[in-house]
């Protein structure tokens, strides 16, 4: 059934985040009734057939009120809607939602908002913070908690994560190594703001300016009285237990640095004055939302002064911000850590390779391999402002001469810029960021290449199409054995393997795309032939055949769920959620804007950051009485949270 069903709604699958469609999951519903109501004939099940039209023309029914539709096929031009054939699903969906868009003014949807959430600091968000504050000489010392992904991104998954007991000590051990840095002798000259009456004695005055200087950039906000004098007492108590001013300083930093308002970005709600009964984030949480998303770290002084005036609560200020921070050389950090995310290079931590079949394969290859495609995609994007699609087409990269060694490419050294910018020839089968070693290199196994893994990952990280996990008896004896006589290429082996019914189905969304790259060995080194046999790269996305990796990469650039995919994952980034029905009014709203903009980046990036539905969410929980608060849905326990992964 799966892949008779698939065929006909991948499209659709596009666009289940509108329509609330689980395409796995549908699949396993309708398997599990698959031998009910049987064709004497046939032995088909014609209920299904005929009930969901698996093999006929896909349908899409949407409940809208009857004037409604009417108007909007009459203003689309559509005649009847009542008597609207749709060739596909997507057009069906698309004739409709422009009828009705056409008919309510075509502006941004209003979204409801969704409720406030607590998202802990990523490693890297850490350290650009002390970076930002104390500067790049603080370093940064310790392990972190590990993160979680969810819908295929870290940045979701902090907002369903906490610390452990084990956790705790380690943010206790990297803050205090944080706080002995500032305080001391080389340091305390530049980081900490005044001097002391005397080094042995507390100085409320100048802790009150150091915590004063330091803490609201620490916290993203300013420090309640509460807050600076409980900063101020314990280092004065300190201070007057240890005789030693800049010990009780660094005992007092070191608690704020583990403490919640720093390991975590919390949203705060504020009723929204121009809509009475609606909730928008206030104006620090904010300038958090826009700093970690547009940069990957906190808020510099001029969103701070912004967020204080009342700027921020303006849509001129708003805009004023993001354009200056759209400006800033720090974008290219914050789309660093976006494709970083998006592109799961987190894997490369625990990625090995067999040294006896790859031995030029080491940890610093690792390492170029990241940063040859983050910094492609900064060059087309930020500094290019070009167009997204084109990173699967691009023939400009960057190499350094160990990639250059894999790749068979001369690469020169340099003095001072590891990486060299190099131009493709046209029609090379590196062309693309899909065709490095970052991703190839990546989605292989340790001894040999896996068009299974990398279609997998097409799919997934760039399709935004989740492919359900193989059956847990499956064998992969067939298409692992590299020396059977018979089956000499990977293709021919996945053909073996594929005879498995309960395989064919999965392997058919994975393998095509994935056997493209087959030219690519598991280091990313290139070859023509696999056991002394051509290796065959045809392949096939959604129906457009191609020949070779050029063909895959054309293939990406032309697909409209390339694009859709890439606004999913910078909404959810940017938001810290995983799209729900609340949004997709919204969501469809920037495909449009994306697309009208040229597919460019910042223009995205600017269409969500200027947008008040950015920083609107629902009410806050209500307090019970005691003044406890009740669950609300941001905070309510999720039972497969609470199973470690």
């Amino acid at each position: 059934w799966y892949p008779v069903y698939w065929s006909h709604a991948k499209v659709g699958y596009i666009d289940e985040r509108g329509f609330g469609v689980d395409t796995p999951a549908l699949y396993y519903a309708l398997r599990r009734d698959a031998d009910a109501y049987p064709d004497p004939d046939t032995g088909n099940n014609t209920a299904i057939s005929a009930a969901y039209m698996i093999e006929a023309v896909p349908a899409f029914v949407e409940r809208v009120h009857a004037s409604d539709a009417e108007r909007a096929a009459t203003t689309a031009g559509i005649g009847d809607a009542r008597a609207v054939t749709c060739p596909t699903l997507t057009r069906c969906a698309r004739d409709l939602s422009a009828a009705i868009e056409k008919l309510a003014g075509g502006g941004e949807p209003r979204s409801p908002g969704s409720p406030v959430i607590a998202r802990r600091l990523r490693p890297d968000q850490y350290r650009a913070v002390i970076a930002d504050v104390f500067g790049p000489t603080i370093k940064v010392e310790g392990r972190f908690e590990p993160d979680v992904r969810d819908d295929g991104l870290f940045a979701v998954g902090t907002g369903h994560v906490g610390v452990t007991a084990a956790g705790m000590e380690q943010y206790d051990a990297m803050a205090r190594g944080i706080a002995a840095q500032v305080v001391s002798a080389e340091h305390r000259a530049t980081l900490i703001p005044c001097k002391p009456r005397s080094e042995k004695e507390p100085d409320e005055a100048c802790a009150a300016r150091f915590f004063a200087a330091a803490g609201p950039l620490l916290y993203r906000r300013p420090l309640t009285a509460d807050e600076l004098h409980e900063a101020v007492a314990l280092a004065g108590s300190a201070a007057g237990s240890l005789h030693d001013f800049y010990a009780g300083l660094e005992l007092s930093l070191a608690g704020v640095l583990e403490s919640p308002p720093f390991l975590f970005r919390l949203e705060v709600a504020e009723p929204d004055p121009a809509r009475p009964g609606s909730y928008r984030l206030d104006a620090y949480s904010k300038a958090s939302q826009l700093s970690f998303f547009l940069w990957n770290s906190g808020p510099d002084p001029k969103l701070m002064e912004a967020a204080r005036t009342g700027k921020l609560d303006t849509g001129a200020g708003l805009r004023a911000e993001v354009d200056r921070m759209l400006r800033s050389p720090r974008l290219r950090a914050g789309v660093r850590a976006f494709f970083a995310d998006m592109l799961q290079f987190d894997l490369f931590d625990t990625l090995a390779k067999d040294a006896q079949i790859y031995p030029k394969w080491n940890t610093q290859v690792a390492e170029d391999a990241q940063e040859q495609t983050l910094r492609t995609v900064v060059d087309l994007l930020v500094t290019q402002h070009g167009d997204y699609r084109d990173l699967f087409t691009g023939h400009t990269t960057f190499l350094t001469p160990l990639l250059g060694s894999i790749y068979g490419v001369p690469v020169a050294r340099s003095e001072g810029e590891p990486l060299r910018r190099y131009e493709l020839p046209d029609g090379d089968p590196r062309s693309g960021i899909q065709a490095q070693a970052s991703f190839v290199a990546l989605h292989s196994h340790e001894g040999l290449s896996s068009p299974t893994l990398r279609g997998k990952a097409l799919r997934e990280l760039l399709l935004c199409e989740p492919v359900p996990p193989p059956p847990g008896n499956v064998n992969f004896a067939a298409a692992q054995d590299t020396h059977n006589p018979d089956f000499k290429t990977m293709r021919e082996r996945l053909t073996a393997h594929r005879t498995d019914p309960t395989c064919a189905g999965c392997h058919k969304l994975m393998d095509p795309m994935g056997l493209a790259l087959e030219n690519f060995d598991s280091d990313a080194g290139f070859r023509t032939a696999e056991n002394g046999v051509h290796i065959n790269t045809r392949g096939e996305l959604d129906g457009i055949e191609f020949e070779d990796p050029v063909g895959l990469g054309r293939a990406l650039h032309d697909n409209p769920a390339t694009p859709a995919c890439f606004v999913r994952r910078v909404y959810s980034y940017a938001t810290g959620r995983a799209p729900a029905r609340r949004d997709i009014a919204w969501i469809r709203y920037l495909e449009k804007s994306f697309a009208g903009d040229g597919y460019r980046a910042p223009e995205l990036m600017r269409a969500i950051a200027a947008s008040d539905n950015f920083f609107r969410v629902t009410p806050p929980a209500p307090v019970l009485a005691g003044g406890d608060r009740a669950a609300g849905p941001a905070l309510a326990r999720d039972p497969s949270l609470e199973n470690p992964r």
